[in-house]
């Protein structure tokens, strides 16, 4: 029998109007310390995006999101938030904050494989 890891998972919105709480699943981000495994996948369907809100800047969310991947993979351009280990890093994409890009609340679940499980959540909650 293979052994199970515990890993936590978080959605990744788009907020376009952060005072209507209103917001579009775009993407997952998973940490899973024994597997070594921190990474995103997202979708950005932008003609999604402007149906949902018209005035979203579709760049700023490109970028949020490519800072996103930038962290999780610990690249030397991730800024100092990229140089911490990866359970940090994890946390500090997955703290409460106030921005056009947020991450829910973080949810633990058990896992024989990290990407196959990053995989099946993302096509469960935002494909």
């Amino acid at each position: 029998m293979q052994e199970k890891h515990l890993f936590e998972y978080a959605i990744i919105r788009v907020v376009p109007r952060v005072e209507r709480e209103e917001f579009l699943n775009i993407g997952v981000i998973l940490y899973c310390q024994k597997e070594k495994f921190l990474q995103t996948r997202y979708l950005l369907d932008e003609k999604r995006l402007q149906c949902f809100s018209g005035y979203i800047d579709i760049a700023e969310v490109k970028e949020h999101l490519c800072s996103f991947e930038r962290i999780c993979k610990g690249d030397a351009d991730a800024g100092p938030i990229g140089k911490l280990d990866m359970a940090s890093r994890f946390r500090w994409l997955t703290a409460t904050r106030s921005t056009v890009v947020q991450a829910s609340k973080v949810h633990p679940g058990f896992c024989i494989d990290a990407l196959e499980t990053l995989n099946r959540i993302f096509e469960q909650l935002v494909a």
